[in-house]
């Protein structure tokens, strides 16, 4: 992810991460400039480009890496 600087910036992600339905908890490493979510385990799905868009509307930007 680019343009994190601190840890605030990784709650604002992490907030908007755990919005996504399917999405359980998300921890983000701001160093590492990494996200790592947790799925529900109840079978949804999530679209990886929900994801991605989840960090964009945080106001930074992202790529997935599976």
């Amino acid at each position: 992810m680019e343009g994190m600087h601190c840890n605030s910036c990784g709650l604002l992600i992490d907030d908007e991460m755990e919005e996504v339905p399917g999405v359980r908890a998300s921890r983000t490493d701001v160093k590492a400039g990494r996200t790592t979510v947790t799925l529900d385990g109840d079978g949804g799905t999530v679209v990886p480009d929900e994801l991605v868009a989840a960090v964009q509307r945080a106001g930074y930007q992202a790529s997935l890496t599976l």
